[in-house]
C-alpha cells in the first residue's frame, strides 16, 4: 500500500483512540520513523504530508538528511553517543533519548540554539532497553539546569513487546504520572509538557494514556 493509504488508516485509528478518551487529535504529532527504508520512501512521507521524521542512528539520519535536508523536522530517537552529538547539531529539531549528562554538555557546547529534548526512561526495567530508571529522572533533570541549550520538553519510553495490553498500559501510565510530577515542579528548563510514547504496535494504548508524540514506523512506511 502507498504511504498515503497507510497514513489515512493511521489517522482514522488515531481519531478513534482520541474519541475514546475525549482528546483532540490535533494534540498528537506523528513522527514517521524511517530506519531500514530508502531515501525515496522517506521522501514519500514528506509528499504525504508527514514533516516530522525520526531516525535512531546518526549515520542513517545524516544520509537521509543529505537527500532530504531541511524539508523535514528531524527527530533523533535512538541512543545518542556524546561523540556523535556534533554530527547532528544544526540538523536535528528534537532529541528523544537524552539519558546522560555528557550528551547534554555536548549539546550545550555545540548548539547555537535551544534543543528540545525528551528524557528517556526505562519504565519497564528491561535490560535490553536504554534509559533512566523512574527513580533517577528528577535528579537527572535537576543536573541539566546549567545547560541553557537543553530544554526538557517531556519524557520518552518504550513499552515491552508483549500481547498483554495491561502491561503496556501500565508502562505508559507510569510515564505519564512521572511526567505530571515533574511538570508540577515548574522547572524553567524542564516544562515537561509532552510524552513521546507509542509505536506501530501500541500507539492506540499510548494515546489513551496521554501520548503527544507517536514514533510510527512499519505500519506507515513498511518494514
Amino acid at each position: 500500500m502507498s504511504i498515503q493509504d497507510n497514513l489515512a488508516t493511521l489517522k482514522d485509528r488515531i481519531e478513534k483512540a482520541c474519541e475514546r478518551v475525549d482528546r483532540d487529535p490535533e494534540e498528537i504529532t506523528i513522527i514517521g520513523v524511517t530506519k531500514y527504508v530508502s531515501n525515496e520512501r522517506a521522501k514519500e512521507l514528506l509528499e504525504a504530508g508527514i514533516v516530522d521524521i525520526g531516525e535512531n542512528r546518526t549515520e542513517e539520519m545524516l544520509e537521509k538528511y543529505d537527500a532530504i535536508g531541511d524539508d523535514a523536522n528531524w527527530h533523533f530517537i535512538g541512543t545518542l553517543q556524546s561523540r556523535k552529538v556534533r554530527d547532528i547539531i544544526g540538523k536535528v529539531k528534537m532529541i528523544h533519548s537524552l539519558e546522560r549528562e555528557s550528551v547534554a554538555r555536548q549539546i550545550n557546547n555545540r548548539s547555537d540554539e535551544v534543543i528540545p529534548c525528551f528524557v528517556q526512561v526505562n519504565v519497564s526495567g528491561e535490560e535490553t532497553k536504554h534509559g533512566l530508571t523512574p527513580d533517577e529522572v528528577e535528579d537527572f533533570i535537576q543536573t541539566l539546569a546549567p545547560y541553557e541549550k537543553v530544554k526538557v520538553v517531556g519524557l520518552m519510553t518504550m513499552a515491552p513487546h508483549t500481547d498483554d495490553e495491561e502491561e503496556i498500559r501500565d508502562v505508559f501510565r507510569q510515564l505519564r504520572t512521572l511526567r505530571d510530577d515533574i511538570k508540577e515542579k515548574d522547572y524553567l528548563h524542564a516544562p515537561c509538557d509532552y510524552l513521546s510514547m507509542g509505536m506501530s504496535n501500541d500507539f492506540e494504548i499510548a494515546i489513551e494514556e496521554g501520548a503527544t508524540h507517536l514514533r510510527i514506523g512499519s505500519i506507515l512506511v513498511g518494514s
